[in-house]
C-alpha cells in the first residue's frame, strides 16, 4: 500500500475530503472551504504526513472545460514532504462564481502571502483572513482578471497612477529596528498629462 492510499481514509473521515476525480497521476484531493485549513494543518503536522512545504497555489477557471458540471472555479494547494521524501499532495476547493471565497493559509504558510495574492489579483477570488489582499501582478486600476477564460486578451487597460508602496517599505524597515527619519509623501501625477498622454505645455 503507497502512501496516499494509507493517508486518504484518514482524509475522508477527519475532513470529509474527496478523491480528485481528474488526478489520475498523483495523488490529489478535494475538500469543502470550510475544512480546508483544518485539513492542512493535519498535513503540515502529522507524522504520518508531514507536508512541510508548501510548492504553490494556483486558480483554475474550468470555464469551456468539455463535460465538465461542476463549480466554475477551483483553488489548488501543491505541498511536499521533507521529512518523507518523494511525498506530494495536492489539495483542491471547489468554488462558485457567486462566492468565490476562500480562507487564507498566510498564517500556516507564510509564502501563501504572495501566491494568495497572485491568485486574488489572475482570477478574483478572496482570501479570507488575508493580512493584506491586494493586486500584486497587475497595477492598482485594473480591471478585471486577466487568467479568467472568458477576459479579453486584447483588451487594453488605463493606468493614470502607481501604487503607492513607500509607506509599506517603512514599516517593515521599522519593524527590523530602523528608524525611519522622513516619511516619503505620494506624487500624484499631472492629470492632463495622463489624459492625453503627453505632457502639456
Amino acid at each position: 500500500m503507497n502512501f496516499f492510499e494509507m493517508l486518504f481514509p484518514v482524509l475522508k473521515e477527519k475532513f470529509g475530503a474527496a478523491k480528485d476525480s481528474v488526478a489520475h497521476w498523483d495523488s490529489a484531493v478535494v475538500v469543502k472551504a470550510s475544512m480546508l485549513r483544518e485539513l492542512i494543518v493535519f498535513l503540515r503536522d502529522d507524522e504520518s504526513s508531514k507536508m512541510e512545504m508548501l510548492i504553490d497555489i494556483v486558480g483554475i477557471d474550468y470555464l469551456g472545460f468539455e463535460n465538465y458540471e461542476g463549480p466554475r472555479f477551483a483553488v489548488e494547494y501543491v505541498f511536499k514532504s521533507i521529512s518523507h521524501l518523494g511525498r506530494r499532495v495536492r489539495v483542491k476547493v471547489l468554488i462558485s462564481e457567486q462566492d468565490l471565497t476562500v480562507p487564507s493559509i498566510s498564517d500556516l504558510f507564510p509564502i501563501a502571502n504572495w501566491q494568495e495574492r497572485e491568485v486574488y489579483d489572475q482570477y478574483g477570488v478572496n482570501f479570507e483572513g488575508h493580512p493584506d489582499l491586494r493586486r500584486l501582478l497587475n497595477h492598482v486600476e485594473f480591471v478585471g482578471h486577466p487568467l479568467r477564460k472568458d477576459y479579453p486578451a486584447q483588451r487594453r487597460q488605463w493606468l493614470s497612477t502607481n501604487d503607492f508602496l513607500l509607506p509599506e517599505l517603512e514599516k517593515r524597515l521599522e519593524e527590523k529596528g530602523y528608524k525611519v527619519i522622513q516619511r516619503s509623501k505620494e506624487v500624484f501625477p499631472n492629470e492632463d498629462e495622463y489624459l492625453t498622454g503627453s505632457i502639456q505645455e
